[in-house]
């Protein structure tokens, strides 16, 4: 699949570019707690370029040129930086982000880690891999035996106790609760098998597109919080739960229930 090929390499040379700035650059502020750094722009500069030279008629749709773009026909799904806040303060725990969806389909999808030199990816039908490994989620049979991560939105400021429930629900019933900062990351992680579930409002396609993909060729579930799978691009993300085929039951009935209590409120 030439798609796959060409993804591949433009998530090596996004990683280039965020190895080579690391710890090098100063950020801005998008929003109160959302950051801009020099590697995200030039990051995309470079993988976007990487694609339109391959594909040069298919459309972009990427995290900071955030333009409302068809997504009936070849669309690339772009998070040149996937955790600019950990990277804008040298936490090294970022990723660059690709998808490419046709027909409102993600048909591959791929993630890369530069710093432990993982990549991520799969193509629809044709399993997910890791360097060349074939990834498998795990086998936990229990949320009561689980490792869930989740994040939180940037509106978290505003509504902290609102996602902290959240978290504290899922705390006390699993063995325990990661927060990494870097969705893409926190989701093929999950299709490795290193975590059990997660869970995240807020998200925006850029940052599910390659992971859902990713996850769901290691053998996990996708859903919104009702439960259901998404059905268009432009929609991905504002609910997401990503499982193990056993623990998604479980996390899915104690968020409807908690999101029924707000709704309640």
């Amino acid at each position: 699949m030439k798609e796959l090929t060409i993804l591949k390499k433009a998530l090596l040379e996004g990683g280039k570019v965020l190895s080579s700035k690391f710890g090098k650059v100063s950020y801005r502020l998008k929003g109160r707690a959302d950051l801009l750094t020099e590697a995200d722009l030039a990051s995309q500069e470079v993988v976007i370029r990487t694609i339109s030279r391959a594909f040069p008629g298919d459309q972009i749709l990427a995290e900071e040129n955030n333009v409302k773009v068809p997504t009936g026909g070849r669309l690339w799904i772009i998070d040149p930086v996937d955790g600019t806040t950990n990277y804008a303060h040298g936490f090294p725990a970022a990723a660059v982000s690709i998808g490419f969806s046709e027909k409102g389909v993600i048909r591959a999808g791929g993630v890369f880690d530069p710093f432990r030199k993982e990549l991520f990816a799969a193509r629809l039908g044709g399993g997910a891999f890791l360097n060349g490994r074939r990834l498998a989620v795990s086998k936990t049979a229990a949320l009561a035996q689980s490792l869930l991560v989740t994040g939180f939105p940037y509106d978290r400021y505003k509504r902290a106790a609102f996602y902290c429930g959240f978290f504290s629900e899922f705390m006390r019933l699993s063995h325990d609760v990661r927060r990494m900062g870097s969705a893409s990351l926190d989701m093929c992680w999950l299709a490795a098998g290193r975590t059990d579930g997660y869970w995240e409002f807020g998200l925006k396609p850029w940052d599910v597109a390659a992971g859902k993909l990713i996850v769901e060729e290691a053998g996990g579930k996708v859903t919104d919080f009702s439960g259901a799978p998404w059905k268009a691009v432009e929609s991905m993300g504002s609910q997401t739960l990503a499982a193990n085929g056993r623990v998604h039951p479980e996390m899915l009935k104690i968020i409807k229930r908690r999101l029924a209590k707000s709704a309640d409120k």
